[in-house]
């Protein structure tokens, strides 16, 4: 017999409430397993695929590994090296660029002139702040990513746990399979295979979306020759998951950077425009429809708040586990509406099967 309602729930959120205990207690010692876990999981259909097409499973883990591998070192040799450069050269150059705007907003307001306007001191206190804390931000940043990483510990941990789980997947899920209680195992079954339908859909096919995108705007604004064309489409195709904010804070970025290089040349300035507007054409019509579908059912507002409230509560390591709890949250809340429309309190008497007028006093 199946332990009642009131039980059941007490044993679950103790079981949630332990999972946030160990979350904000480990944090960043779990971080290596988390991310080698993901890897795993993104990893899987891959494999399953190799397997299907002949290879044993440590063969296709092998040929994955590699491959990643190289791919890795591909990145961190041609690409990593002109990131950070482009970066470090845009926030040397903030100041100048600044100087230059004031000096055009002067030339076209010359009540800017005077040294007590408020738009005067402002566009000074920027230009500033950019200069003397710019260099101290970018190290800040590039620093504490590397903290939370922890360097060395990172890189060495996260391979070799995402091979041996990728390689013992399938018979972790057996395992665990096997423990799930025997009277709800088909409803968690259920509701595990639509949070993974979700998961993966979203994930992988955001995740695809943001390098299509990224790559385009890169290569698209290094052709036009918009100096740091490489970052400003890096920085674009990272938070392209946000609908329309990659965009605009890309575009913003881009054309501003477009009048300090181009200035005169509208045509320059022009297609740097263009390139965004084609960018985002091609993922509202496009892409996103091909690569996310309209199905995921994970609205980005919903997931922006958890990755705002996970990453508050635990760091780095809650902005990793954000996105799956978002849609296993989502899941859920549909299957506890499902479940609430087929109960009494939604259908009411009517739900019965009675005849009776709900307003008419029983015998």
């Amino acid at each position: 017999m199946a332990l009642p309602a009131r039980e059941q729930v007490k044993y679950w959120g103790l079981a949630a409430a332990l999972l946030l205990v160990v979350l904000w207690l480990l944090g960043n010692v779990i971080l290596p397993f988390i991310v080698g876990g993901a890897i795993a999981y993104f990893m899987d259909p891959v494999a399953d695929r190799l397997e299907r097409a002949g290879l044993s499973r440590p063969a296709a883990t092998g040929l994955i590994s590699v491959l990643a591998l190289l791919a890795g070192v591909l990145l961190a040799l041609a690409v990593l090296p002109m990131l950070f450069k482009q970066l470090t050269d845009l926030i040397n150059q903030a100041p100048e660029i600044f100087r230059r705007l004031q000096a055009f907003m002067v030339e076209r307001f010359p009540q800017l002139q005077d040294e007590t306007s408020t738009m005067r001191q402002t566009l000074e206190n920027i230009g500033t702040v950019i200069q003397s804390r710019g260099g101290e931000l970018a190290n800040t940043l590039i620093g504490s990513a590397m903290g939370v990483l922890n360097a060395l510990l990172f890189i060495v941990v996260v391979p070799v746990v995402a091979f041996y789980l990728l390689l013992d997947w399938d018979p972790m899920v057996a395992r665990v399979d096997e423990i799930l209680p025997r009277d709800h195992a088909p409803m968690i079954r259920r509701l595990a295979r639509e949070i993974d339908i979700v998961l993966a859909a979203f994930v992988r096919g955001q995740m695809s979306v943001c390098m299509v995108l990224g790559t385009f705007y890169a290569v698209a604004l290094m052709i036009a020759g918009l100096d740091y064309g490489l970052i400003v489409g890096a920085i674009a195709g990272a938070i392209t998951f946000i609908p329309y904010v990659g965009a605009l804070i890309g575009g913003a970025l881009a054309i501003g950077l477009a009048l300090f290089q181009f200035w005169g040349d509208w045509l320059s300035i022009g297609i740097v425009a263009g390139i965004f507007a084609v960018g985002q054409f091609l993922e509202g019509n496009v892409i996103t429809p091909k690569l996310v579908g309209n199905s995921v059912g994970l609205h980005p507002v919903w997931l922006l708040f958890a990755l705002s409230a996970f990453g508050t509560l635990f760091g780095f390591v809650g902005m990793l586990v954000a996105v799956p709890v978002a849609a296993a949250m989502g899941v859920l809340a549909r299957f506890a509406i499902e479940q609430y429309k087929t109960s009494r309190l939604y259908t009411g008497l009517q739900g019965t099967g009675s005849d009776q007028d709900p307003g008419e006093p029983s015998a």
